[in-house]
């Protein structure tokens, strides 16, 4: 379901209200409600606007998905409007783009930090924050076209990389929240879906 923020989930950080991975603040847009709600549910259930079901996904099925959803994101981001926001409170495609870009290398990160260590911690990444510090709205939509593909590949690799015995293997958020490879995998898979979803790519 999407907030009010325009975006439907937040896989890299805000798992609760409040998260402690959300860290300050400070410096997010008037008009951006920071997203604090728990969205490990789709673990649980499907989706409940889509109907999309993480939680039938295989670890395997993550890298080909993740490289699909790269494509839609290339022709969102030719729409001319690609930078334009339906409401003042919801981001624009384009602002979608650079989250899913970032989301992506941040779970490239973790998968391969979880691959290497023992039920790691994961640093925290105040994505609300960084969506105004690197003015997102204000990049440019073919660039980050590339980069969005780049990354998507760099995460597929990485979970492509992932042996059938490390799928179980566990990495910790600050907020408490655990996740398996596996699970990782299919929560990055419904908000990236449901992502494309709400820019209608």
């Amino acid at each position: 379901m999407t907030s009010p923020t325009g975006r439907s989930d937040s896989p890299s950080g805000h798992d609760g209200a409040p998260d402690p991975e959300a860290g300050s603040q400070s410096g997010i847009a008037p008009d951006i409600e920071p997203d604090q709600k728990d969205w490990t549910w789709v673990l649980e259930r499907p989706c409940d606007e889509r109907g999309f079901d993480a939680g039938a996904l295989s670890g395997r099925q993550v890298a080909a998905m993740l490289r699909a959803n790269a494509v839609s994101w290339a022709a969102v981001l030719r729409r001319a409007d690609a930078a334009s926001r339906p409401e003042r409170q919801v981001w624009s495609p384009l602002e979608y783009a650079c989250h899913v870009r970032d989301v992506c290398r941040v779970f490239e990160s973790r998968v391969n930090l979880m691959r290497l260590q023992v039920d790691p911690l994961f640093d925290n990444w105040d994505q609300d924050a960084t969506a105004v510090a690197d003015a997102y709205g204000a990049q440019d939509p073919a660039a980050v076209s590339v980069e969005l593909s780049a990354a998507a590949e760099a995460a597929a690799a990485a979970f492509d990389a992932v042996t059938d015995g490390d799928w179980q293997r566990t990495g910790r958020r600050s907020n408490g929240s655990t996740f398996t490879i596996e699970t990782l995998g299919k929560y990055l898979i419904h908000d990236l879906a449901h992502h494309v979803h709400d820019v209608r790519g």
